[in-house]
């Protein structure tokens, strides 16, 4: 048997930690290197096998590489700008070692204007086809809502100049930047436009003010929900199901929300067929027990509300609004990790600054 191993060689141990994906790595790093450096088969000796090792850690790890100067390769690892995966990125680029020819850097970093400019589908994003403005909203002044317009825009081509404009935003604010400052977007074209068109070039100071603004406003708050009243709301669904809900209606009527921007939905699913949709007692008592656990480590003092949970249809959707994303997204890993045998559960966290998912409970 040991002669067996001997002629096909040992399969690589499956990445289970930050630790064990950077031991895999150092024992590959020079041929990755060569590979990049020399131009090669970048997608079959590269991305192919690191993919796969990324994908043991965690879904949605994504990657850039490329030569930052004649000795260095650079590895850029992303979460494609989903909210929810960025404190994954960042950890595990935090955990890389020291490798000599390598820079490892999490998230697109911002790029100089001038060093961005994208080809994609026979079109060009740049400085030179590409304006802003912002809309003012009465109803929400903290939100910052802009529209960005490229002068070629047309109905055939929408889609294509969207994308575009997605991706050259991403590496103009970077990453982390774009999903921070940016609330709603709009891409529009010339004759859409309600506003003056102010070049591209002055989108980051722009968002920088804002931000700064927001941050003198609200930096520091924060809120105690030991003492709150709850109310229960039930309904019956055009399908003949109940709905439950149990809501911290004190907090929803808080004139500080914006100070708590990300929401956190965590859903759990069971099987309600036989109980108009509604939970079991066994099943009642388990996510009981689960949601119990979300409030303990997800706490008032550092900025994580629970705002209560609805129950219906064969699924529990239990809500947070929060101070920052990177500590849900963890929490709500964990948790469907640890639960995943017992119940099917998808979360997402998302920028609602004024909390219009929950109107509908009003």
């Amino acid at each position: 048997m040991s002669f067996l191993k001997n002629i096909f060689g040992k399969k690589d141990e499956p990445v289970k930690s930050y630790s064990d994906f950077w031991t895999w790595f150092q024992k590959n790093e020079k041929d990755f290197y060569d590979v990049v450096k020399k131009r090669k088969d970048i997608e079959k000796g590269f991305f192919n096998k690191l993919s796969p090792k990324l994908e043991e850690l965690k879904d949605g790890y994504f990657f850039l590489t490329g030569m930052s100067d004649d000795n260095t390769v650079e590895l850029v690892l992303t979460a494609d700008g989903n909210t929810k995966n960025i404190v994954f990125v960042e950890e595990l680029v935090a955990a890389a070692p020291k490798i000599d020819g390598w820079k490892f850097t999490a998230l697109k970093p911002a790029l100089d204007i001038k060093n961005v400019s994208i080809e994609m589908a026979g079109l060009e994003f740049n400085s030179e086809n590409l304006f802003f403005y912002s809309n003012d909203l009465p109803d929400y002044p903290d939100e910052i809502d802009i529209c960005v317009v490229h002068k070629d825009l047309n109905d055939d081509n929408r889609q294509q100049i969207t994308d575009g404009v997605y991706i050259f935003l991403d590496n103009y604010l970077g990453e982390l930047d774009f999903v921070n400052n940016i609330d709603n977007l709009q891409i529009i074209s010339k004759a859409e436009a309600q506003k003056d068109l102010i070049p591209i070039s002055k989108l980051k100071d722009f968002l920088t003010w804002r931000q700064k603004e927001f941050i003198e406003k609200y930096e520091g708050e924060r809120y105690n929900t030991e003492n709150d009243n709850y109310s229960v709301l039930e309904a019956q669904l055009q399908s003949g199901n109940r709905l439950l809900a149990v809501l911290n209606t004190q907090l929803l009527n808080w004139d500080r929300q914006a100070s708590h921007p990300w929401i956190g939905v965590f859903t759990i699913k069971y099987d309600g067929s036989k109980n108009n949709g509604m939970p079991n007692d066994s099943d009642y008592e388990a996510m009981n027990v689960l949601e119990d656990y979300l409030m303990k480590v997800l706490i008032d003092k550092d900025g994580f509300l629970n705002v209560g949970r609805q129950t219906a249809n064969n699924e529990r959707d239990i809500y947070f609004a929060c101070k920052d994303f990177r500590k849900p997204s963890k929490v709500f890993f964990e948790i469907q990790k640890k639960y995943e045998k017992s119940f099917e559960i998808e979360y997402d966290i998302y920028k609602d600054k004024y909390w219009q998912t929950f109107e509908r409970f009003k």
